[in-house]
C-alpha cells in the first residue's frame, strides 16, 4: 500500500531512545501517535488507517517479527515506530533466500527531520542481521520521495521491483459468472499449496510457509475456474500435480478487513453526495450493473486477492470470473468495500483482473538491501530477471 512507509531528512536527534514495543505499556501511545501521523493536508482527500486496537497486527501472522518505538526527550514520548518481520521466499529459479520485510515506519509529524526515521530503520536492520537474514526490502509509492530517498539514499537501499495495484470497488449488484461455460473449483488447503508450490516455482518472493497461508483463518478460500465443457477430466484427489487442466485459472482470497479498517477522510460534499447518488441507483436497479461507488466514507475492509495465476487459451476468461466470484463474496459482506490485487507489471495475469484506473496505481515501489554473503553464485539485486510474476503475500498488504 502507498502509506506503508514514511520519511525523514535532518540531523541525527540528541535525545532518542528505540527499543522493542511493550503492549502493555505502550499501545496507547502509539496509536495517539499513529493517528497524528494519519492527519492529511487540510482541504483535500486523505486514506487513513484504524489498526483496531493492534498495533502488531500487521506483523503477528509471521513466525518472526519485531515492532520498534522510538522515544523522545526526558519525558520519553513515544514519537516513531517501525515493524519487521522474516521469512523465506523465492528468487527465482526454484531458489529460496532468507528476506525481512520493513513496514509501518512512522514518525509523528512534530519530530520529523529530526533523523528519527533513519535511527529506526537502523535499529530494525540490527534486528534483521540477528536474525541472518540474506536481504531486507520495503515497499512504498513510487511517488514518495521522501521515503524512496530515506532509504535509497541514507540507507543504501536499491529499487528493485514495481509491482502494479489493482483495485475493484464492490457495487451493490453483482458480477455475472457464465454457470454455463466455467465451473469454478474450491481447493482444500493442502491440494492448493501444492499447486501453488508447482506453479510459483521460479517465480520471485513466493513464501516458503504458504501452508501457514492457506490454513490461516483470514483465508477465505482457494479457488480454480477451467471450462465447463471440456474433454479434459481433472481428479485432484487421485493426480493433483502430474498433469494440471491444459487451460485454467486459480486465485485465493485474503480477508485483511478483520486485520485493519480503511477509511477516506476530506472529500467535498458534492463528492460524497454523487457517490451516495451512484449507490442508490445500483441498489435499486441492479440489472443496470451500474459502476456504483461503495461509501469508503465511514470505515471499510478490503479483499486482497493473492496466488493469482492462469494458463491456457482461456486462462483469461477463467480469471475474470474468479475475480468477479470475489467481488460477489466481498458484495455478500457488508463491511467490504473493495477487492484488490498486487502483480507484477508485466504478469500476463494483470490483464485478467478488473480493475478501476483511478482507484489503482501504477507502481508501487519494492527497494532491497543485501546483508550477508548469499548462498548463491550470483546476487539476487544485480541478477537478470529470470521470471515476471512476484508472488505477493497477503500477510505483507
Amino acid at each position: 500500500m502507498s502509506q506503508r512507509v514514511a520519511a525523514e531528512t535532518g540531523p541525527p536527534p540528541k535525545m532518542v531512545v528505540v527499543r522493542e514495543f511493550d503492549e502493555e505499556r505502550d499501545k496507547t501511545a502509539v496509536e495517539e501517535m499513529e493517528r497524528r501521523c494519519e492527519i492529511g493536508p487540510r482541504g483535500k482527500r486523505s486514506l487513513v488507517t484504524d489498526l483496531m486496537g493492534d498495533p502488531i497486527c500487521r506483523i503477528r501472522h509471521f513466525s518472526s517479527h519485531v515492532m520498534l518505538v522510538a522515544e523522545y526527550g526526558e519525558e520519553r514520548r513515544v514519537v516513531g515506530v517501525v515493524r519487521g518481520c522474516v521469512k523465506t521466499v523465492t528468487r527465482g529459479k526454484s531458489m529460496y533466500v532468507k528476506v525481512a520485510y520493513i513496514l509501518g515506519l512512522r514518525v509523528c509529524p512534530a519530530h520529523r527531520r529530526l533523523g528519527i526515521g533513519t535511527k529506526l530503520v537502523q535499529h530494525i536492520e540490527n534486528w534483521c542481521q540477528k536474525n541472518e537474514v540474506e536481504y531486507a526490502y520495503m515497499a512504498t509509492d513510487s511517488s514518495n520521495e521522501p521515503s524512496i530517498n530515506l532509504f535509497t539514499k541514507k540507507c543504501s537501499y536499491a529499487k528493485f521491483r514495481t509491482p502494479t495495484v489493482l483495485v475493484q470497488p464492490v457495487h451493490a449488484h453483482y458480477k455475472p459468472i457464465s454457470s454455463s461455460k466455467t465451473l469454478i473449483l474450491p481447493l482444500p488447503p493442502q491440494l492448493a499449496q501444492l499447486v501453488y508450490r508447482r506453479i510459483f516455482a521460479n517465480s520471485e518472493f513466493f513464501p516458503k510457509d504458504i501452508d501457514k497461508i492457506l490454513m490461516n483463518k483470514l483465508n477465505l478460500g482457494t479457488f480454480m475456474a477451467v471450462p465447463k465443457k471440456s474433454d479434459f477430466k481433472w481428479n485432484p484427489s487421485n493426480n493433483p500435480l502430474q498433469l494440471l487442466p491444459p487451460t485454467f485459472a486459480i486465485l485465493s482470497v485474503w480477508n485483511t478487513k478483520d486485520v485493519f479498517k480503511l477509511q477516506v477522510k476530506g472529500a467535498s460534499p458534492l463528492t460524497y453526495a454523487w457517490c451516495a447518488g451512484t449507490r442508490a441507483l445500483d441498489a435499486h436497479f441492479p440489472w443496470l450493473r451500474f459502476p456504483s461507488i461503495p461509501n469508503v466514507f465511514k470505515q471499510f475492509g478490503v479483499y486482497f486477492l493473492y496466488g493469482l495465476h492462469m494458463e491456457g487459451k482461456q486462462g483469461l476468461r477463467l480469471m475474470k470470473s474468479l475475480c468477479a466470484l470475489a467481488h460477489n463474496m466481498g458484495r455478500d459482506d457488508g463491511g467490504c468495500a473493495a477487492v484488490v490485487a498486487e502483480v507484477g507489471h508485466r504478469d500476463p495475469v494483470r490483464d485478467g483482473v478488473p480493475h478501476w484506473t483511478k482507484f489503482s496505481w501504477a507502481e508501487d515501489l519494492w527497494c532491497i538491501k543485501k546483508f550477508t554473503r548469499a548462498n548463491h553464485g550470483d546476487d539476487w539485486i544485480t541478477s537478470r530477471l529470470t521470471s515476471p510474476v512476484i508472488f505477493v503475500d497477503p500477510r505483507d498488504f
